[in-house]
């Protein structure tokens, strides 16, 4: 069926959906909430997790939004619209975050890593983490794991909501990673190589307005980059336009053939309509800022690997001396469904779920080369390994880092880059095909 000129979408082809997928998918929307009651009776802080992750996997999905792609987007098709959707999200979290940390410190709150007890903490505080070599080593591993899997964290995790066959491959070598990665961040912290850190936060620096006018300042030069690299690209012929990659259904109804009621027009517009890079960006920096007024911590998506893996290893009769072993332990104590890390990451895969099943475009994928999943269980280990050896991945090292003023995040969002063109000049051609977030 052609496209009309205006590049929408028919109706008849818009609508090619599965109405049995659909109604699974408001029944599913209603047993989350229903969990959710649940959780709030147990511990009210869990269904706010659990609504955090829904929205986080709901936009991820909806946007085909993710951090891999910043990277690996921009390398391969020359444009950078997902990049610049990153940047702005930056932006906006950071001048929210600088009103909350500068009103808590107003208050005599601390940094968390001045505070002895954890109590009185600026919120976001809790990813100022030192500079060192586990998140140079670190980051730069988990860049290259993320272009060998076809996704970050975050993006895996909605990637296997959406069905995506090696997203199911690649996280539990995630989670095996994860452990050795956590005897390395230990091992350097606790040796000669821990001291050679820089432990900042910009604030201490330059002032609340002076470290948000600074992180500015290194956004923008960012997008000076990407801009003056896509003006490269063009003058060479190899930039691809941005919605180029856009699924037929995924764009706005048309009604040149079928004329669409009201009712259609609206439900597509509501739940199947593709949404832009910046609006993705929009409703992410919402759910992240959600997290830091709700729980007084920001985003993160790794740890719940790591005691994850703890929990399965105690199962098999595995005991733990080592500290940082131990205190993963002591979180799951009382369960796995009683982190509300944990809980988080299970809404992301609900919510990218609940996308594709409302759009009725859920199924289970496994169309790549068997060939390929070397590439995706390698990159794994190497996510695992490397986003805990750096005390964080996309969302608790870059994201969460760079807009709670740590120095630490602009460290490993140079290192994850790296990595990650190091992985697409490197194994070009041989890695996993692009994705298309």
């Amino acid at each position: 069926m052609e496209v009309s000129r205006n590049k929408e979408v028919p109706v008849g082809n818009a609508w090619n959906r599965s109405k049995t997928q659909i109604t699974i998918g408001f029944i599913f929307l209603i047993l989350l909430f229903v969990w959710g009651i649940h959780l709030n009776a147990v511990k009210p802080a869990l269904a706010m997790h659990l609504l955090a992750g829904v929205m986080m996997g709901y936009a991820l999905s909806r946007s085909r939004f993710g951090f891999a792609g910043g990277i690996k987007r921009i390398y391969v098709r020359g444009e950078g619209s997902l990049t610049k959707a990153l940047l702005l999200m930056f932006g906006l979290t950071m001048i929210v975050t600088m009103g909350i940390q500068w009103f808590s410190a107003q208050a005599g709150a601390i940094p968390n890593f001045l505070s002895t007890d954890g109590q009185n903490v600026i919120p976001g505080t809790q990813n100022v983490e030192p500079a060192d070599l586990g998140v140079i080593v670190g980051g730069f591993l988990f860049g290259v794991g993320m272009i060998f899997s076809g996704g970050c964290a975050s993006g895996t995790l909605t990637d296997m909501g959406e069905g995506e066959g090696r997203a199911w491959l690649t996280i539990p070598f995630f989670i095996i990673g994860s452990i050795p990665g956590e005897l390395a961040m230990y091992g350097v912290q606790t040796s000669s190589l821990g001291k050679i850190s820089a432990r900042v936060y910009l604030p201490d620096v330059f002032g609340y307005v002076g470290a948000l006018l600074v992180s500015i300042a290194g956004l923008l030069f960012i997008y000076w980059l990407v801009v003056r690299y896509e003006e490269k690209r063009k003058k060479a012929g190899t930039y691809m336009d941005p919605v180029s990659d856009w699924e037929d259904f995924e764009k706005p109804i048309g009604e040149e053939d079928i004329r669409p009621t009201a009712g259609q027009k609206m439900y597509h517009h509501l739940f199947v309509e593709r949404w832009s890079f910046m609006k993705g960006a929009l409703v992410v920096a919402f759910a992240w800022l959600f997290i830091l007024v709700s729980q007084h911590k920001s985003w993160g998506v790794t740890t719940p690997f790591s005691t994850l893996s703890v929990y399965v290893l105690e199962k098999f009769g595995v005991t733990f001396t080592n500290p940082r072993l131990v205190e993963l332990s002591d979180k799951v104590s009382g369960g796995l469904l009683q982190d509300g890390g944990t809980i988080r990451n299970l809404g992301l895969v609900a919510g990218a779920l609940l996308t594709f099943l409302l759009a009725g475009r859920f199924r289970f994928k496994t169309d790549f080369q068997w060939r390929d999943s070397m590439y995706f269980i390698f990159g794994g280990l190497l996510m695992g390994f490397g986003a805990r050896f750096a005390r964080g991945c996309n969302a608790g090292a870059l994201y969460s880092g760079i807009s709670t003023f740590s120095l630490s995040g602009w460290v490993f969002l140079v290192a994850m880059t790296l990595g990650g063109i190091f992985a697409l000049k490197t194994f070009a051609g041989k890695a996993c095909t692009l994705p298309k977030k």
